[in-house]
């Protein structure tokens, strides 16, 4: 179910980005607007905010839209919506549904931000800690927990030129069901998540603070 979830996100979000005549970008990317059919399978919805775009134009600026948590750290100063902002929100929304948490929450009186407790616990080796714990324990699905889990780290990268493309994306989410082809995949997003780590005390230093804008 977990890996429905995800994939089917994912694929729709390949079709809007790069296998449709025209770029779409999404803009709101978020639990809520996934629908669940009766045997799990997702879909996108609520497009309200969406932005049309032909294949490599230059996209314009706009006002920052989107919800709380979601939002790409670049679209503060940029303003401008992306495909990559897009992949942070779907990174963003991998790790909610994967620790059963909100992507903002307040814990006595500090503010958890989802994205950053998850990268703490895989600095600490414990990153399958942070899964939501009304999953099971079997094997398969701790890997399949973990692999969903970088891939979030990924797609939430603070720096927009260091996350996956949507395809690339979907070439690891794909693994869930390949356990064969795992070894690289993992030790590639071994190295990403090593350099999001070097990169959160740069993130702070520039004034960017958590994710959330």
């Amino acid at each position: 179910m977990l890996s429905s979830i995800i994939k089917g996100v994912a694929a729709g979000l390949l079709y809007l980005h790069q296998d449709w005549e025209q770029v779409v970008i999404h803009r709101d990317i978020k639990a809520s607007n996934v629908l669940l059919d009766e045997e799990f399978n997702a879909r996108l919805g609520d497009f309200g905010l969406a932005r049309l775009y032909d294949h490599g134009a230059d996209l314009t600026s706009t006002n920052v839209v989107g919800t709380m948590g979601y939002l790409a750290p670049e679209l503060a100063r940029t303003g401008k919506p992306s495909t990559a902002a897009d992949v942070f929100a779907f990174g963003t929304f991998v790790l909610e549904v994967v620790c059963g948490r909100r992507p903002v929450s307040s814990s006595t009186e500090e503010q958890v931000v989802l994205v950053d407790w998850v990268v703490e616990n895989w600095r600490t080796g414990s990153i399958t800690s942070t899964r939501d714990a009304r999953m099971g324990v079997e094997e398969y699905e701790a890997e399949e927990v973990e692999l969903a889990l970088k891939v979030g780290l990924l797609c939430s990268h603070p720096l927009p030129a260091a996350r996956p493309s949507i395809r690339q994306t979907m070439r690891y989410l794909e693994d869930f069901v390949s356990l064969f082809c795992r070894v690289l995949p993992i030790r590639e997003m071994n190295d990403f998540v090593s350099l999001f780590c070097r990169v959160l005390p740069i993130r702070e230093m520039n004034g960017m603070g958590k994710h959330v804008v």
